[in-house]
């Protein structure tokens, strides 16, 4: 095998890291430990740092490591399926790795992924459901589900829909605490918020055709909008959340929507997020416009 070149000494330096040490690499790769020991030396060179800490108990990757190897994963990947693509006659393939928040991905998401499975069945679809942002660029997903304005970045964004959002709270705490009558009184209330940073953590009203917010607060805080629905379904406090996640709650009863008459009516837009350009895998492009296409929100 040729190590010689830049793809070689990515191959060499993913099999390093899947494998756990240089010797097991070597085994991997059917050559001598020292000959893997080069390709990293010639590669740490060529870079003019170094990419791993070497001892005699363990194997670490640098900060500068840890992003080659991400970077070579993504790169090596990329070759295989333009090779596959080309062997197969365009038949598009590969790993697809979606995220998306947990609440709207198991609502939405993962309907679509199942019908985008069956028309694309060589894709293989990794799905993480969770709702820490992930980095995309550092390679751990190759498209994202994202709610909100997003920040600027070299990423692209699709806009696959809109949310709106509403305030609710069960029946149980509402007869336990009371109905707050206007926004000010949730100063009296347990308000259930999200536990990250958010572009406007307040919450917005509108009152004679102005708009305004307020700094609730309440002793429990979430990272999950799934998480925040079922607290406030158990009578935990009033929370402010997506519709979305919690048409159903509103339809039986379970939840009761709240100064609906001070609802801003603000729309939180829902993105598609991923890294563009012409050298953008197929099976990407294939799924963002699957969701363009059929998501419904």
């Amino acid at each position: 095998m040729d190590f010689n070149g830049r793809s070689g000494e990515m191959s060499v330096f993913t099999t390093v890291a899947h494998e756990g040490s240089l010797s097991a690499a070597a085994r991997a790769l059917g050559v001598t430990p020292s000959a893997v020991s080069r390709v990293i030396a010639r590669t740490e060179q060529r870079l003019g740092t170094r990419l791993l800490l070497r001892t005699t108990r363990a194997l670490a990757f640098t900060a500068e490591g840890e992003a080659f190897l991400r970077g070579a994963r993504r790169i090596l990947a990329d070759m295989d399926e333009v090779e596959a693509a080309i062997a197969d006659q365009g038949v598009p393939r590969g790993r697809l790795r979606v995220s998306a928040a947990l609440g709207h991905g198991r609502l939405a998401i993962v309907p679509l992924v199942a019908a985008f499975s069956a028309r694309y069945p060589n894709i293989v679809v990794d799905l993480t459901l969770g709702d820490e942002v992930v980095d995309i660029l550092g390679g751990q997903a190759d498209v994202a589900i994202r709610f909100g304005h997003l920040p600027d970045s070299p990423l692209t964004a699709r806009r696959i829909g809109d949310t709106g959002q509403v305030v609710v709270a069960s029946p149980e705490y509402l007869q336990r605490e009371g109905i707050p009558k206007e926004p000010e009184d949730l100063f009296q209330h347990n308000c259930l918020r999200f536990n990250f940073r958010r572009a406007e953590p307040n919450w917005p009203f509108i009152r004679d055709g102005k708009e305004f917010s307020l700094k609730v607060s309440g002793n429990i805080e979430c990272s999950s909008g799934e998480a925040l629905a079922q607290l406030a379904r158990v009578g935990a406090g009033i929370a402010r959340i997506g519709e979305f996640s919690v048409r159903e709650d509103l339809q039986r009863g379970a939840l009761i929507p709240l100064l609906e008459a001070w609802n801003p009516g603000d729309q939180e837009p829902i993105h598609a997020v991923f890294v563009g350009g012409a050298a953008m895998p197929a099976r990407v492009r294939l799924f963002v416009d699957f969701l363009l296409e059929h998501h419904r929100m």
